[in-house]
């Protein structure tokens, strides 16, 4: 019996907000026969990104609001009916050979549900999530890509390749989740219920981070408030000790900070992670 080629086992998933500098990079990157799934979160671009979703054969599903990215992945997803799902950052890029090494990778590891290719920074520089705020810091790895591929404890979201069957086990991305930790409460779910988390040496990818939406101090403090929300519901659930007092002494100190103070842009980035830390904390304590 044939096996269909790489391309046509994996659907890409991304979302996109205003992603219009970075998004062409990614759909160019794509390998021809890949389906591609674009989830967009009410940007203000969208004649533009529908004659980019058509130039490139690539879906669009378009929100009339920002749903946040773990529910726009979960869109995304269901119109998949291939064996593997890609969720892509839209400022991500695919190396040559690298939806064929992860395809290859899942084969090689049955036991293994979901992984990351090796990403380097645009500059260059390895990336490697070592471990994660809902892990305790006996499971932190150490800095740079490992020498081969390895079970991981943690898998980062910027180009997450997932068995689907094992995605829809687990219910997908939690859509309490707005922006931030969706991807480690996700891996961890998975490697919980379903089997192993691997990182594969041999698939690359470019990731310039950060340039998935238009640059802006207003972008900047909605993403710091996101995060604060994030970080007390994520580290609830997961029943960490401690984790409301932990966030906002947190937010406390990074907002005193002698750097923060000095910087306007920092002030704000950092008063709006504390106000998210404040208003997760307060639902928690009226729900």
């Amino acid at each position: 019996m044939s096996i269909a080629p790489a391309s046509e086992r994996v659907t890409v998933v991304t979302v996109a907000h205003n992603s219009l500098a970075v998004l062409p990079g990614m759909l160019a990157s794509l390998p021809p026969g890949a389906s591609c799934v674009i989830v967009d979160n009410a940007s203000t671009d969208q004649d533009a990104l529908a004659q980019l979703a058509e130039q490139h054969g690539a879906e669009l599903i378009r929100n009339d609001d920002n749903r946040g990215f773990g529910t726009a992945c979960n869109i995304g997803a269901a119109r998949a009916g291939t064996e593997f799902l890609l969720f892509l950052n839209p400022d991500a890029r695919l190396e040559d050979g690298a939806l064929e090494a992860l395809v290859a990778a899942a084969e090689t590891y049955p036991d293994a549900v979901a992984f990351n290719p090796a990403i380097s920074e645009a500059n260059g520089r390895p990336y490697f999530k070592r471990g994660s705020v809902l892990l305790p810091k006996s499971e932190k790895l150490p800095s740079g890509w490992p020498e081969a591929d390895r079970e991981v404890p943690v898998l980062t979201g910027a180009a997450f390749f997932v068995r689907r069957a094992a995605f829809e086990t687990v219910g997908g991305f939690d859509s309490a989740i707005f922006l931030y930790h969706e991807d480690d409460d996700l891996a961890l779910r998975l490697r919980a219920q379903c089997g192993t988390l691997m990182f594969v040496r041999d698939a690359r990818v470019m990731h310039d981070a950060g340039n998935s939406t238009i640059r802006s101090p207003q972008s900047a403090a909605f993403k710091a408030f996101h995060m604060g929300r994030s970080r007390v519901y994520a580290t609830r659930k997961h029943h960490l000790p401690g984790a409301g007092r932990k966030a906002l002494l947190s937010a406390v100190g990074q907002l005193i900070s002698p750097l923060t103070l000095l910087s306007a842009r920092k002030r704000a980035k950092q008063a709006a992670f504390l106000r998210g830390v404040w208003q997760a904390l307060r639902h928690k304590a009226t729900s």
